[in-house]
């Protein structure tokens, strides 16, 4: 099934051969006006995809925790001759998309912690006892892989190629939000083996969680709470405050300014904001995304800087979106992105206090992390 996703990204639906699912997000002229195609047959003989984890609520903290033994068995740091996310070419063995070259394309993760089988006969408690409840983990995962050239990285691409996986998230948040069973959808990029990379392809995932997060429930227990007394949006004032104080600002657009939060967690952190209310990516406008495309380069590029003799700062880049039904006021759209690394060849381990208690410590000043930001840009 083929058809645009907006006026210059033609998106096209089809089958892997365990069934799952992948869509194309194709800006090259030739695809987009209808002249070519992207899909070819998968010619692998894949078993029928299948879930299987399921769900454990942990009663001491109110958490939902994913039980996904499947996915010890995913694919880990192949070479790149082998690599599953790169275009089925001649001369090499048929990978996850089968088409000779792709844009921006997404397809159903094959070790996922969440799907939509299996599963179905989970009991509803672990070992009988109401103490600990359980379920079936139905949800989906995909995976978003950003260029077919594997040598590269988001923060390399041309604005063109941003705009074409900004229509490609909204897209998805869209799509899985509407489907049953959904709590949030959440866009994200781990990049670098100190992250915890398993492939070194361009790529991100996209979660459609069948709970709310621990992060996502605090932060609308503090927008609640906020909103009572105050009557206004938290991160609406959040954002609102760091513009008019200043002192964290890294950079301000005509609909977007990012900027380090007052309490920030790690050693190098920065959000990213829109000006008006949103609650997701697909409620962004096309002078929103455009401007994006850029500015979200911007950052990336000030990250890649931000150590010197560091090539490719790791980190982790994640869209967090509001809830898509009860309380989905109290939520609005807002990128976090954070690294693991404190200084050049230095990870900043999450010890005793942060594991164990969740007690942060972090050894960088926020004004400073945004001055060097600042710096850098």
């Amino acid at each position: 099934m083929s058809g645009p996703a907006c006026g210059f990204v033609r998106r096209t639906v089809d089958r892997l051969s365990d069934g799952r699912e992948i869509i194309y997000f194709d800006d090259s002229p030739e695809y987009v006006e209808g002249r070519a195609s992207r899909s070819l047959p998968d010619q692998r003989a894949l078993p029928r995809a299948a879930g299987g984890s399921t769900l454990r609520y942990d009663v001491l903290t109110g958490d939902w925790v994913a039980i996904a033994s499947h996915r010890n068995t995913r694919t880990f740091l192949p070479p790149a001759d082998l690599c599953p996310l790169c275009p089925t070419r001649a001369g090499r063995a048929p990978t996850e998309i089968p088409a000779r070259d792709y844009d921006v394309v997404v397809l159903e993760n094959r070790f996922p912690a969440f799907s939509r089988t299996g599963g179905e006969q989970v009991p509803g408690t672990v070992d009988g006892v109401d103490l600990w409840p359980q379920s079936a983990g139905r949800g989906r995962c995909e995976v978003i892989c950003f260029t077919s050239d594997h040598g590269t990285g988001l923060s390399r691409l041309e604005p063109a190629r941003v705009r074409t996986v900004i229509e490609a998230w909204a897209d998805r948040t869209e799509h899985l939000s509407a489907q049953p069973g959904t709590a949030q959808v959440f866009c994200f990029e781990n990049r670098g083996q100190e992250i915890g990379v398993t492939l070194h392809h361009p790529h991100g995932q996209i979660y459609a969680y069948p709970f709310l997060p621990a992060r996502t429930t605090a932060l609308l227990r503090q927008a609640a709470e906020h909103r009572r007394r105050t009557g206004g949006n938290l991160l609406r004032d959040v954002l609102e405050a760091e513009r008019r104080v200043r002192t964290r600002i890294v950079f301000e657009g005509e609909h977007w300014t990012a900027y380090v939060p007052a309490a920030a967690r790690w050693p190098v952190e920065v959000h990213l904001a829109p000006h008006r209310d949103r609650a997701d990516l697909a409620e962004l406008d096309d002078a929103e995304r455009d401007e994006l495309s850029h500015l979200y380069l911007d950052l990336l590029r000030r990250v890649d800087r931000y150590y010197e003799g560091v090539e490719a700062t790791p980190y982790i880049s994640g869209w967090h979106q509001a809830p898509v039904g009860r309380d989905r006021e109290l939520g609005r759209l807002h990128l976090q992105l954070f690294s693991v690394l404190r200084a050049p060849g230095r990870i900043k381990y999450l010890a005793g206090s942060e594991s164990g208690m969740g007690a942060w410590i972090n050894d960088a000043v926020p004004e400073l992390i945004a001055a060097r930001f600042r710096e850098v840009g």
